[in-house]
């Protein structure tokens, strides 16, 4: 009796699962997706390379976390497959302020994008608008050794939201 519970037990955690796989196993794309174009980023904001930073870190991410071939292109060709991003806000707020000086110490900044996924016939495989990151950043206090801490912040935030969108693409939780 002994092993049939056992065996029983057993079949019973095999069927229902617990939920895990492997990397890249359970996607949201197409089989036929082998080659994924990631055009520069649009911005709807003045500040200064946000865009850049946001298409660099997909593209990492992508090239890293999948069996596709990612290019990068401002132009049309062939591909199975276009991730269109946009930088839509990009908003800094200060937190803190010095006493002394009576100037910002620390500021918030918050970038909101969207992207979306569409085959070569232009249909879409994936769409959200409604990405929101935010991080904190401290200003050097001492102008002799300043330091603009504004962009390793975009920095910091566009792996974030890399790592977000490719999730997002890839896995099926």
């Amino acid at each position: 009796m002994r092993p049939v519970a056992i065996f029983a037990a057993s079949l019973l955690l095999i069927l229902t699962g617990c939920g895990y796989h492997t990397a890249g196993s359970a996607t949201h794309l197409p089989p036929d997706i082998g080659t994924i174009d990631v055009p520069m980023f649009q911005t709807d904001v003045v500040n200064y390379h946000t865009e850049v930073a946001f298409t660099d870190a997909v593209v990492r991410e992508l090239t890293s976390r999948t069996k596709d071939r990612v290019t990068e292109s401002n132009r049309t060709h062939v591909a199975d497959a276009t991730l269109k991003g946009t930088i839509l806000t990009e908003t800094i707020t200060p937190l803190t302020y010095n006493a002394q000086t009576g100037q910002s110490s620390s500021f918030l900044i918050t970038i909101t994008a969207s992207a979306v996924l569409k085959d070569a016939s232009g249909k879409v495989l994936y769409s959200n608008d409604h990405f929101r990151f935010h991080t904190e950043y401290q200003e050097t206090a001492d102008l002799s050794s300043f330091i603009q801490e504004d962009s390793p912040a975009v920095q910091r935030m566009a792996r974030d939201f890399a790592q977000s969108l490719v999730s997002d693409l890839m896995e099926s939780f």
